[in-house]
């Protein structure tokens, strides 16, 4: 059974940013990345933590799979 990946905010916005995603602002503890697909405003919100939480990371997951393929998502949220 697959297992989330311990994942950094870092890791997340190397990622988001390989997918097309844009730095938008990042103050604080969090970031705003966003992107435009067919004029349509795209955002996710990642915190940029050492160790994102598990229920954190589900979060971030069940956002982005309305922008990325599951396919994509899953290799880099979760084990195999």
């Amino acid at each position: 059974m697959p297992k989330l990946r311990v994942v950094s905010g870092k890791q997340l916005v190397k990622f988001f940013q390989k997918q097309g995603f844009e730095l938008e602002y990042g103050k604080g503890s969090h970031c705003k990345l966003v992107r435009f697909v067919e004029e349509e405003k795209q955002e996710l919100a990642v915190p940029l933590h050492k160790e994102i939480a598990k229920g954190t990371l589900k979060a971030i997951y069940s956002q982005a799979i309305r922008f990325i393929s599951e396919e994509d998502l899953r290799k880099h949220f979760y084990t195999n």
